[in-house]
């Protein structure tokens, strides 16, 4: 594979393929914000619903640019699937980008595009290029800058459906070290009701369980940690984001030198017992040893696996914690943006980061069902699993559940002491 090394020249004039009916900018007439950065969405997709997922990567993306090994190279943002253009305009206006490439399959956007990331002078008096918008499919776009040596710092992909097929074409054109930001859309995939679709995207079979969502969180990392070992790489979770209104899975990953000495540490199996509720995780060498230790042992319908997929930490708490104090400096975690603080999900997510906690969460409900006792309060439940000495905090997935690796029977004992308590 050709060396990571040959980046993107932001010295040169780009030359992207011609693009036919290009028009001039048209005035901006509806103008939106996020975070202060104003736009004009057009006639793009836009969600003002989606703006804490890009609340997410432009946090990361400045990190990232501070800690650059070579903190003096052009920090350069690839925006593959870019719409009105908002988050390229953010990796200018917010994350400091010295250069981002802005493509969208739809040439009747670039109007649209052009007039939002103008505000940009094109070419500065120091000659170096800021933008450039193309009109590409996707896997031609990834595949050319692969072709030309030109690598990213950070590849935004915000991909419809469960296209996985732009995540390797994603890592060839990213930097050793860069920031892959993916996305799928593909729900009914993650409540197991499309197994032949994410076996043919994700590499993973998926069955219906208890938290579908989280579910499909894992099926795209573990998705992008096979395509990346198939490359020689590997790759670190960075921070996964479930938002409902989709729904919508992202993740960005990190792309990290040479494969993982034993990848199944955390790419394997998650079997659910339906008679007990219990969750466990299986590696590859133990297919075939797969049971639960409940007294329906003889059930064989009662237990289902879903696999292979991401079976490690959603997080890591170290870019997290980084991510939330720089939210508070810039005046972003207790302010709310559709509903969403970003400091209480910050917070949620450095509490899911425990590596303690195994895949899945607990619903209150199934809790209080199955123990034959009121829901008892969500935090009242995780104070006395912490005291007894387990891993517990609230999931960012689901508002009334819990995560934790205190069993399912002791959490039902638990709730029912909290119930003669009250």
């Amino acid at each position: 594979m050709a060396s990571a090394s040959a980046t993107v020249s932001i010295h040169r004039t780009f030359s992207p393929p011609f693009q036919p009916g290009w028009r001039a900018p048209l005035p901006l007439r509806c103008t939106h914000s996020e975070r202060g950065v104003s736009f004009e969405p057009g006639s793009a997709f836009y969600r003002s619903d989606s703006a804490p997922g890009r609340d997410l990567v432009i946090l990361a993306a400045t990190l990232h640019r501070q800690r650059r090994l070579d903190p003096s190279s052009p920090f350069l943002c690839l925006d593959v699937m870019c719409g009105s253009g908002i988050r390229a305009l953010r990796y200018l206006a917010q994350a400091g980008a010295d250069f981002v490439w802005a493509n969208d399959a739809s040439d009747a956007l670039r109007p649209v595009v052009v007039g939002n990331l103008s505000r940009f002078e094109l070419a500065p008096s120091d000659g170096q290029r800021r933008w450039v918008v193309s009109h590409l499919d996707a896997t031609r776009l990834l595949a050319e800058r692969y072709l030309r040596r030109e690598y990213f710092d950070v590849i935004d992909v915000d991909s419809f459906g469960s296209e996985a097929e732009y995540i390797r074409a994603a890592f060839l054109s990213l930097k050793i070290g860069g920031l892959a930001y993916l996305t799928s859309t593909d729900w009914r995939s993650a409540r197991g009701y499309g197994g032949k679709c994410s076996l043919s995207s994700y590499g993973a079979y998926i069955r219906p369980v208890p938290y579908p969502n989280e579910i499909g969180l894992r099926m795209l990392i573990g998705g992008a940690a096979r395509e990346a070992a198939m490359l020689g790489f590997h790759i670190k979770p960075v921070f996964s984001y479930y938002a409902s209104h989709g729904p919508i899975y992202r993740a960005m990953v990190q792309l990290c030198h040479g494969k993982e000495d034993d990848i199944s540490n955390y790419y394997g199996f998650i079997c659910h017992c339906k008679s007990c509720g219990q969750t466990q995780t299986f590696g590859f060498d133990e297919l075939g040893q797969i049971s639960c230790g409940c007294a329906d042992r003889a059930d064989a319908t009662s237990i289902t696996v879903v696999g292979p997929l991401w079976t490690g930490p959603l997080h890591d708490a170290s870019s997290i914690t980084k991510m939330l104090n720089l939210a508070v400096e810039w005046e972003w975690a207790y302010t709310s943006e559709n509903g969403i603080i970003l400091q209480k999900l910050l917070d949620t997510m450095i509490e899911e980061s425990d590596p303690q906690l195994p895949p899945g969460y607990i619903r209150l409900d199934e809790i209080a069902s199955r123990a034959k006792v009121n829901s008892p309060p969500l935090g009242t439940l995780i104070n006395s699993l912490q005291k007894e000495g387990y891993a517990a905090c609230r999931s960012h997935i689901g508002a009334n559940a819990i995560k934790t690796n205190c069993p399912i029977s002791s959490c039902i004992e638990i709730a029912r002491e909290i119930r003669n308590m009250r």
